[in-house]
């Protein structure tokens, strides 16, 4: 992983992330060693409909658990439709049980 791009190194984080919880752009950064691009972040999840194998970009969220990331999903609902098929509670684009369900690849992964 030291020779990937950024954006590939964001693909895998995001790819170890268990069905039915989710984490933060900024928790990816902070984990990539790079705090403070979480934009950079959303960049990545917003080119990764072109990557193969498939990134689970629904399970990336805002730092207080805001879909913010919903637009890149084609339909307004589809991001909330998919966390909910794997058990995350949203009401009002905001997952509603976040402390429970966040995952932080800093205590998860191991680089």
């Amino acid at each position: 992983m030291e020779n990937d791009s950024f954006y590939e190194k964001v693909y895998w984080v995001v790819r170890q992330i268990p069905a039915g919880r989710v984490t933060s752009y900024g928790a990816i950064a902070g984990f990539l060693g790079t705090k403070g691009s979480s934009r950079m972040v959303g960049y990545a999840m917003g080119n990764s409909v072109k990557v193969f194998p498939p990134v689970p970009a629904h399970r990336v969220v805002n730092r207080i658990g805001l879909l913010t990331g919903k637009q890149r999903f084609g339909s307004p609902h589809l991001m909330q439709q998919l966390l909910e098929s794997e058990g995350v509670l949203v009401d009002d684009d905001q997952v509603q049980n976040f402390k429970t369900v966040f995952w932080d690849p800093a205590q998860e992964l191991e680089i």
